[in-house]
């Protein structure tokens, strides 16, 4: 817990400095306020995730300073994140860097995290067994696939206030939670520091959206998601390989369903952007009959009343696999589920049939 409160302080503070130098200086401005993806009325800072990284190495000096065994992990951890961070921060401030180069970076990430970590998929649980990986040349571009998979599925979901940063809190307490189980020490320390880095950076992006989180946030949060989630799976053979994929689901099956419906359904390319996420239609098509529709009050307001319908979407993955962490076969269900949720959802507002309780707040 001392990690998780050092690290929130720290990033509040820090977060409040970069929003005020930012907008000084106009640095790091989301400016482009006319794109198929923006739900904002005013330039904001997109920097956020410089907040989140310069706090996760201070308290990560802090927790080795009490903690050496830890260091060396730690340290190279960083290392292979600040691959995935670069890119991401670089296009925060230039916007000049393409998906596919922070892609291939995140990837590099990744291999650096294979080699360096021995964060590698070498097992996949089954109900009354296990599938072993001993080729490196089926484990590495799996393990490379998955985790830069995920690092750019958050950013998929990173549209919303409080969107991402919440989700992401509620993925790494259950990483921490479960690693506390397993006696795991590596894998709780850092997961509560990245929760209360996140969790400090969230009070200056939500509800008001002060801050946004950024490329850079997004693919270094994804990243730790990733390489925590295999480390504690593959070093804790009690943990089920299905608890990592339920836990991820939220980001990850958003992201495979966007590519089915961008390649096979619309013809276009996988990396071009799109407005009809679940997150953007539950914006276009539910929050704005509660809430109006014209004036930049009104869209901040949408804006921040579409990430609670997420969160709560999301832990309908998080809880049963935090809950069921061991138990292969009620992972395996409660991922199916998942999916058929998810699947019923979005066809139900595409076709304008939002369920009930979702349009409550609805203007007469």
């Amino acid at each position: 817990m001392s990690s998780f409160l050092i690290s929130f302080v720290i990033s509040a503070v820090l977060t409040l400095l970069v929003i005020r130098h930012a907008h000084f200086h106009e640095t790091g401005l989301d400016v482009d306020l006319d794109g198929v993806q923006k739900v904002h009325a005013h330039a904001v800072p997109r920097i956020g995730g410089l907040c989140i990284f310069a706090t996760v190495i201070v308290s990560s000096s802090i927790s080795v300073l009490r903690s050496n065994e830890l260091g060396m992990s730690i340290g190279l951890l960083l290392v292979c994140s600040s691959v995935a961070f670069f890119g991401g921060i670089l296009e925060d401030f230039t916007r000049r860097v393409s998906p596919t180069r922070r892609l291939v970076l995140t990837l590099v990430a990744a291999l650096l995290g294979y080699f360096l970590l021995d964060a590698r998929i070498e097992h996949i649980h089954w109900i009354g067994g296990e599938w072993w990986i001993r080729s490196m040349w089926i484990s590495l571009p799996l393990t490379l696939f998955a985790v830069a998979g995920i690092a750019h599925a958050v950013n998929i979901i990173d549209g919303f206030n409080g969107l991402a940063s919440v989700v992401t809190i509620c993925m790494l307490l259950s990483l921490g939670y479960v690693a506390l189980q397993v006696n795991d020490t590596f894998v709780l320390v850092v997961a509560l520091m990245v929760a209360g880095a996140t969790a400090g950076f969230f009070i200056w992006n939500f509800p008001a959206g002060m801050i946004f989180l950024g490329d850079g946030g997004a693919y270094f949060l994804g990243f730790i998601l990733g390489e925590l989630s295999i480390l504690l799976v593959m070093r804790n053979p009690e943990v089920s390989s299905w608890y990592a994929l339920l836990l991820l689901i939220y980001p990850v099956f958003e992201t495979l369903f966007s590519v089915y419906r961008r390649v096979f359904l619309r013809g276009q390319s996988p990396g071009m952007p799109d407005g009809i996420h679940l997150h953007s239609l539950i914006f276009r098509r539910v929050v704005v009959w509660a809430v109006g529709r014209h004036d930049a009050r009104a869209l901040r307001h949408r804006n921040s009343m579409t990430s609670p319908y997420l969160w709560l979407l999301s832990l309908l993955a998080v809880l049963p696999a935090t809950l069921f962490w061991r138990h292969t076969g009620i992972l395996m269900l409660c991922s199916l589920v998942f999916i058929a949720t998810y699947m019923w959802l979005y066809i139900r507002i595409v076709r304008f049939k939002a369920p009930r309780w979702m349009i409550m707040g609805k203007k007469k």
